[in-house]
C-alpha cells in the first residue's frame, strides 16, 4: 500500500504498479496507456471492489468511488465523471475489460492508417532466442528515433504491435499454456479451389502509419538491430489504402468489421491473458481475371454489390460472405467476428492482392472461417473468393498485451510469467 500524502486523492492502476497519487486538478494524463482508471478519495477507507470485472484488483473500502476517468483508443482524451450506476453499466464494464493488464498493443484494435507494415521474420534455429527477443523489444527506441514523442501527431505517428509464431514462443516461455494461451498451431488446409499453406515465421510485425516512409524506417531499424546472422530471412510488406477502404478486385473490404472500439477490443482479446490471437495470410490476385469477369459474375462470387457492398438477398451458399458467416441466409448473424486490418498491397509489375490480417480471443474463430474457405467442413464446398486470387502463405501469431511484452522482455526465458 502507498503512503498517505496531503492531497489523499489517488489513481488505482494495475499496470502502474499500482496507486499514484494525482494533482488535485485532474486533467488530460499524457505517457500512459491505460483507458480505465478509479479516482478514490480517502484511502484509509479503502477496500477491495468485488463488483468489478476480472482480471481488474480495484480498490476501496467504505467511501464511494467518486470519479472514474475513462479514456477511448490509444490517445488519451479528457476525463469524464460517472457516478457508480454508471460505472457498473454494461458499457463502462467492456471499457474496464480492455484496461490496465488487458491493454493491447497498438495494432490491433486501432483504426487502420493510409499505409501498413507487415514484416515477417524467419530466424535461424541456432539463433538465441533471448538476444533476438531483447532486440525486437527496442522496437519503442526505434519508433521513437523515427517520430520523436514531443513532436509527433496523429498524422505522423507509428502504431504497432509484436507477434510470435508458436515455435518461438515455446523457445521464450515453455509454459505458456498452463497461463491461458492456447495452442495456436496454424493448420494447412486444401480444398478444390486451392489450398491454404502453412509457411511459419519466428516473428511478426505490424505497424500502421500515414507516411510509407516511416514504416520503412522501421523495418530497417528492426533487421538491422538483430543479432548477426540470427535472420536466415524476412519479408517486408506494405500495405495501402485502395479507392477509400476497398480491395483490389473492387470490393469494400471489411463490411462487418466491428466498427465501435468497446466491440473491436471484445473481440479481439482474450480476457485470461490480455493478448491477441492474428492470422496473417498473403494473398496474389489474378488481375487479368479481376478485369475481365462479368460484375454479376464476381457478386455472386462474393455475396455483396460490387458499388455499395450490399448484401445479396440470394447468394450462393458458396459465396464469401456465406462462408465467412456459415449461413447463405439473408443478414444472418456471423457466428464467430474478428477484427480486419488487411491492406491491399503489390506492384503492377510483380505480385499485388491482399495482406490479410485479423486479430481475434481465440484461434477458433479463425478455425471456422478457414475451414469454410477449402471445405473442411460438412457440407465439403469452397469459398468461391478462391476462384480470383490464390493465398501463398499463412500463419497464426501471438500478439501479447503491453505489460505481457514489456515483462518477457525485461524478464527474459522467464520474465514473462516470473512477475
Amino acid at each position: 500500500m502507498p503512503k498517505r500524502n496531503n492531497k489523499r486523492r489517488w489513481i488505482y492502476t494495475t499496470e502502474l504498479n499500482p496507486f499514484y497519487s494525482v494533482d488535485e486538478k485532474i486533467q488530460t494524463f499524457t505517457g500512459l496507456r491505460l483507458k480505465f482508471f478509479l479516482v478514490i478519495y480517502n484511502l484509509k477507507d479503502m477496500k477491495f471492489l468485488s463488483f468489478l470485472v476480472k482480471g481488474i484488483r480495484s480498490v476501496t473500502r467504505k467511501t464511494p468511488i467518486t470519479e472514474c476517468l475513462l479514456v477511448g483508443g490509444t490517445f488519451l482524451l479528457p476525463y469524464a465523471v460517472y457516478s457508480k450506476k454508471e460505472l457498473l453499466s454494461k458499457r463502462l464494464l467492456v471499457h474496464a475489460a480492455c484496461a490496465t493488464r488487458f491493454a493491447p498493443q497498438g495494432s490491433v484494435v486501432s483504426e487502420t492508417k493510409s499505409h501498413a507494415l507487415y514484416l515477417t521474420i524467419h530466424l535461424d534455429p541456432q539463433a538465441s532466442p533471448q538476444e533476438c527477443l531483447k532486440s525486437v523489444g527496442q522496437i519503442k527506441k526505434y519508433v521513437d528515433a523515427i517520430c520523436p514523442p514531443d513532436s509527433r501527431s496523429e498524422e505522423d505517428e507509428i502504431l504497432y504491435g509484436v507477434g510470435f509464431g508458436l515455435e518461438f514462443l515455446q523457445k521464450i516461455s515453455p509454459n505458456f499454456q498452463s497461463r491461458g494461451i492456447n495452442n495456436y498451431e496454424y493448420r494447412e488446409r486444401s480444398g478444390n479451389l486451392g489450398k491454404l499453406p502453412k509457411t511459419g515465421g519466428d516473428i511478426f510485425i505490424h505497424a500502421k502509419c500515414h507516411e510509407y516512409g516511416k514504416l520503412f524506417e522501421l523495418t530497417q531499424a528492426i533487421i538491422n538491430n538483430l543479432p548477426n546472422g540470427s535472420v536466415i530471412k524476412f519479408e517486408d510488406i506494405y500495405g495501402w489504402v485502395y479507392r477509400n477502404g476497398r480491395d483490389l478486385s473492387g470490393f469494400i473490404d471489411g463490411t462487418e468489421n466491428p466498427a465501435d472500439p468497446d466491440e473491436r477490443a471484445e473481440v479481439a482479446i482474450n480476457t485470461k491473458t490480455g493478448g491477441s490471437y492474428a492470422v496473417v495470410q498473403k494473398w496474389v490476385h489474378n488481375m487479368d481475371m479481376i478485369q475481365t469477369t462479368k460484375d454479376h459474375t464476381k457478386e455472386g462470387w462474393i455475396g455483396r454489390t460490387l458499388e455499395d457492398s450490399i448484401e445479396l438477398k440470394n447468394k450462393p451458399v458458396t459465396s464469401h460472405v456465406a462462408r465467412m458467416i456459415g449461413s447463405a441466409d439473408y443478414d444472418a448473424p456471423s457466428k464467430y467476428k474478428i477484427v480486419r486490418q488487411s491492406q491491399p498491397y503489390g506492384t503492377l509489375s510483380g505480385d499485388a492482392g491482399l495482406l490479410f490480417i485479423a486479430y481475434a480471443a481465440d484461434t477458433k474463430n479463425f478455425d471456422f472461417m478457414l475451414d469454410r474457405m477449402t471445405g473442411d467442413c460438412e457440407d465439403r464446398k469452397s469459398d468461391d473468393v478462391m476462384r480470383f486470387t490464390k493465398c501463398v502463405t499463412g500463419n497464426y501469431w501471438y500478439f501479447p498485451s503491453v505489460p505481457e511484452f514489456d515483462r518477457l522482455v525485461s524478464g527474459g526465458l522467464w520474465g514473462f510469467w516470473r512477475k
